[in-house]
């Protein structure tokens, strides 16, 4: 049962029942998605370039390009987000743990998936910006910008993801806060929702999971065109709830099979940033 709930028996509480923060998925819309997947993996295409060339005559026989092809493979994983309710515990507190259970798994699954993505924004072997020595800022934002535009990633469908404190530290770089570059919007709300051609996404510190990738006073974020990561869904996140006998318990269950893996590495800039003290 829930690790909580015979310790709560004995108090009062409201009727509604305030959970911790917790994230729930973040990343699936900026990732190349396939659902149905039947099977453990699923093969994604990469494309190679063309180079076209100059006609060598009349009836001259064509070269072809010879466009490599490569494949890459996210491998599925099987997960699961299961609580038991006890029915004599369950009675003892005035809100029903069952339909509040199902929230708290909704959120488990969520933030695993979004940790797939990462897991798999954190294979490539793309050479980083920066160094880890200074703080989120606008220098880093417009190098990883300027990496992509070498690529000729598409300027739609761009993203940025990165921890709350990089969030804080970019607030606090005039360079991105002031009228000259950017909306005030972004000091009353406290949030960048676009800028410099990135939809920006924020990966809470705290999670469990693993988050973002950390490695002393380091964090990594990252730049990354959609297409770069393929995310491959067999069973989407789904939940229910039965009646246990011989455990005379409820069992809620979160259920999820899916794998991330790599595209194109050169759609994928790791962002290198001092974490400073909160």
């Amino acid at each position: 049962m829930s690790q909580n709930l015979s310790a709560v028996a004995a108090e009062q509480f409201d009727t509604e029942v305030k959970h911790a923060y917790q994230g729930m998925k973040t990343l699936r819309e900026c990732v190349k998605t396939r659902n149905n997947v039947v099977g453990d993996k699923y093969d994604f295409r990469l494309m190679g370039k063309g180079v076209a060339t100059a006609r060598t005559g009349s009836s001259a026989d064509v070269v072809p390009m010879d466009i490599a092809h490569n494949v890459k493979v996210a491998i599925l994983v099987d997960y699961e987000a299961p609580e038991y309710t006890d029915i004599y515990d369950s009675k003892t507190v005035n809100f029903d743990e069952v339909t509040e259970l199902a929230y708290t798994i909704a959120g488990a699954m969520g933030r695993r998936d979004d940790q797939s993505i990462i897991d798999a924004l954190n294979t490539s072997t793309t050479t980083a910006v920066g160094d880890g020595t200074k703080a989120l800022d606008l220098a880093a934002i417009t190098e990883a910008a300027q990496a992509l535009n070498k690529v000729e990633a598409p300027m739609e469908d761009r993203f940025f993801v990165v921890e709350e404190k990089g969030l804080n530290d970019l607030l606090n770089d005039t360079g991105i806060t002031s009228a000259d570059y950017n909306s005030v919007r972004l000091l009353m709300s406290g949030e960048i929702d676009s800028f410099m051609g990135f939809k920006w996404k924020i990966i809470g510190s705290g999670r469990v999971e693993g988050g973002l990738p950390f490695l002393t006073t380091v964090r990594t974020g990252f730049a990354f065109h959609k297409s770069s990561i393929g995310h491959a869904v067999s069973i989407d996140m789904t939940t229910r709830v039965d009646w246990v006998p011989h455990k005379a318990s409820w069992l809620s269950m979160g259920m999820w099979k899916a794998g991330s893996v790599a595209i194109d590495i050169e759609g994928i800039i790791p962002v290198k940033y001092l974490k400073t003290a909160a």
